[in-house]
This record gives C-alpha cells, structure tokens and sequence, in this order.
C-alpha cells in the first residue's frame, strides 16, 4: 500500500472500484487492475482512490463527496525503531556494570576485604621481622648460656654450648611462629573467598 493518506473502504467506494475495473471505455488497462486491486481493500490509499475517480468523465462518476460519505481515516502505527547491533552491545554491557556494583554494594557488608599484602612486602616489614629474629636468638642465647653456667659451674666450654644451643631454639622458636602467621593468613584468606563464592551463587 502506498504512502498518505488512507480511508475506509465503504459499500460505495468498493461498488465504485468494482464499476471501474469493468469500464474498458475510459479507464486503460492499468488503471482498472488498480481499481480492480483495490475493491478488494479494506483501506484504500485516497491518492490511488482519486486517481482512478478523476479518470473516468463527470457523467460516469460519482460526487467524490457523495463517493466518500460515511468513509474514516486510517490511521497506522509507525514500525518500532530497530536498535542497532553496537547500541544493543553497550545497552548489554552497561546492564553487566549496573547488576556487578548492585552486587558489590549487596556483599560489601558481608565479604570481608580482601587482604593482598605479602609478609616482608615493605622494608618496614623486613627490618622489623630481622630485629624480632635477632632479640630473640639473642634471648635464646642467654638463657642457654645462664643455664648451662649454673650447671656445670662455669665451665666456659659447656657455657658457650649452652648459649648456642639457646640461640638455635630460638630460631626454630621463630620459625614456627612464621609458620603459624602464614598459615593463618592464608585461612583468613581462603574463607573471605568461600563466603563470597557463597554469596554469588545465591544471588544467581
């Protein structure tokens, strides 16, 4: 159907067409197909109406008021506008980044932050943990030393012994300890990330 304006087709437009398509006298051959085509329309386009109307002579037509009396306009919704493939894209990508901080404000209460400093990561750190060491092998060392002196009175042999001996209990003493932090880090760690696991799938 073409475009403009558009009516109704009513008993006399379509006895009109119908009257047409036969009319060989004044009508050609492509003006009765149309109103041929037409008559069986429930809407005809006004401009193809007219055309026909106005070939055929005053005495062989209807007044076109008289034509279109009792006849409506039709009115037809535009088409949807199609979206294209790139404004579908970042409408997608931009509903991703809407539900990800929906969910990110949902757990911030629940899911601890997470931790991403190493041990020793600073000098800080470092200098700190190198003086732990020290005073304690240091500490290790005089409890050794004393103990083994009132033992074997005061031989300095067994005294120097002891102190050695202290000194390396305080390092397998540091040592262990290191091992425990470590350890519990990593437990600290392992949860947050389960029960943000937990979280998720509950979500979805």
């Amino acid at each position: 159907m073409s475009d403009g304006l558009v009516i109704a087709s009513t008993d006399p437009i379509r006895s009109f067409l119908v009257a047409a398509s036969g009319d060989r006298d004044h009508l050609s051959d492509e003006l009765r197909d149309l109103a041929s085509s037409l008559s069986t329309l429930g809407s005809v386009p006004y401009k193809s109406l007219r055309t026909v109307w106005s070939a055929l002579p005053a005495s062989s037509r209807p007044s076109l008021l008289l034509l279109l009396d009792g006849s409506d306009f039709v009115f037809t919704s535009p088409k949807p506008r199609q979206k294209s493939e790139e404004l579908k894209a970042r409408l997608k990508k931009l509903a991703e980044l809407a539900e990800q901080r929906e969910y990110a404000e949902l757990v911030k209460d629940v899911t601890p932050k997470r931790d991403n400093t190493e041990p020793f990561s600073s000098y800080k750190d470092q200098i700190g943990f190198g003086l732990h060491v020290v005073l304690l092998m240091f500490t290790g060392y005089l409890v050794g030393y004393a103990s083994f002196r009132a033992l074997f009175n005061h031989n300095p042999v067994m005294n120097a012994a002891g102190g050695i001996l202290g000194l390396v209990c305080g390092m397998l003493l540091e040592t262990v300890l290191f091992i425990i932090r470590a350890s519990n880090q990593d437990m600290v760690k392992n949860k947050a990330t389960l029960s943000s696991s937990r979280l998720k799938i509950k979500k979805h």
